[in-house]
């Protein structure tokens, strides 16, 4: 019985470790003042009539903190590009060359930063959720266990573990946040 318990606190481990990646991803498509490709990772671009991602189309790079120059495979790929951005509504307002596509990012205005900082802690709150839902799924399961024959005082100790590893966990979200936090603030 202890073993399946071990089993579904590692599955909530698991979980737990899952948000904080999530959370991490969803923090690297924040603008915090300086380019950086993954902005982009949500565009998608009409290619011969399939919705495509941005990345597989075109090269991304960053010649320098305040521009993203976008590289299309393709010469007549640049219109469709123009258009996805401009769709996507990032704020950003592309400037084709015939080349390439460049987008030149506007410095962050106060208002935006702290836009940026509400919604980062919007994340952070997504995370804190997922895994208090971990925690949840992983004591209800020890619960029955317990009915089902384990010791009351080993299932005290599970739930015991199992609020360190949240605790933990929570910890690590607020670490994220404020790392977050303090590089979009930063002028």
């Amino acid at each position: 019985m202890e073993e399946e318990v071990q089993f579904y606190i590692d599955d909530a481990k698991e979980k737990m470790e899952k948000a904080i990646i999530h959370l991490s991803n969803e923090l690297i498509k924040l603008r915090a003042g300086k380019a950086n490709p993954n902005m982009l990772d949500n565009i998608f671009v009409d290619y011969y009539g399939t919705s495509t991602a941005l990345t597989q189309v075109a090269s991304i790079n960053t010649p320098d903190a305040k521009s993203l120059v976008i590289q299309p495979w393709e010469k007549k790929m640049i219109g469709p590009i123009e258009k996805a951005i401009l769709g996507a509504n990032i704020g950003v307002t592309p400037v084709n060359n015939g080349d390439v596509v460049r987008l030149n990012l506007p410095p962050l205005t106060e208002e935006r930063r702290k836009l940026l900082v509400k919604t980062t802690r919007h994340e952070g709150e997504n995370a804190k959720v997922s895994i208090r839902s971990a925690r949840r799924d992983v004591i209800e399961e020890i619960k029955k266990i317990q009915k089902n024959g384990l010791a009351e005082d080993a299932a005290k100790t599970f739930e015991e573990k199992v609020e360190k590893l949240t605790d933990n966990f929570n910890r690590k979200v607020d670490e994220v946040l404020v790392k977050k936090e303090v590089e979009i603030m930063t002028v």
